[in-house]
């Protein structure tokens, strides 16, 4: 039996500030949120937090990117997957990441800070959404190339596929969350229709 990773104390350290960095992100906006009332909430100097993380940009950057890996963890997200199994996982691990509140929080966050600090946006695109652009579409090139689908434009058929996803659920949730409550049946019978079309076009005839 393999035993678990022991978590170097560095490196247990930082995700526990990023943690407390999330939420006062999420409590005071990216703009009003210092280096210090981070530092103070984490029971930490601000040395130490500049020495692992370089700047606030950067911790928001992190915190970003952790959810973002989030969305394919415990999946196998490789080159040898069917395009219904691997379009399944994804989609249900990143309908379910994006409806939790905390990821409709840091939504939230997001939209509002970023026409007063644009590069809030640019992080948040190149760490979130981009990153499962770019392994989304990699995927379907190379499952066309096997033969296994026939997506002459991977980069549409991903925002096709991920528009189907996320699109009205996530809508939905951010301005009207009573008006169609969320379950784990209604996630799974969504996710499974938006793969149902998603072959339905591009499957090989």
């Amino acid at each position: 039996m393999q035993k678990p990773r022991r978590v170097p104390r560095g490196e247990k350290r930082r995700e526990e500030i990023a943690a407390v960095a999330q939420r006062v992100f999420l409590e005071r906006g990216f703009t009003d949120t210092t280096m210090q009332i981070i530092a103070s909430r984490a029971g930490a100097s601000k040395e130490t937090l500049y020495r692992h993380f370089g700047c606030k940009e950067d911790l928001f950057s992190e915190i970003v990117r952790a959810r973002a890996m989030r969305v394919f963890k415990g999946m196998e997200f490789g080159l040898e997957g069917e395009p219904q199994e691997v379009l399944l996982n994804l989609g249900l691990n990143l309908l379910r990441l994006l409806m939790s509140p905390e990821s409709l929080a840091l939504y939230r966050l997001v939209l509002t800070e970023t026409p007063r600090t644009p590069e809030v946006g640019r992080i948040f695109f190149e760490q979130g959404p981009a990153q499962v652009m770019r392994q989304l579409a990699s995927y379907l090139g190379s499952a066309t190339q096997r033969k296994l689908l026939n997506c002459p434009d991977p980069p549409l058929a991903t925002k096709l596929f991920l528009g189907s996803v996320i699109g009205n659920r996530h809508m939905i949730a951010l301005v009207a969350p009573d008006w169609d409550i969320v379950t784990e049946e209604k996630i799974q019978r969504h996710v499974e229709a938006a793969v149902a079309m998603f072959l339905a076009k591009y499957a090989v005839a």
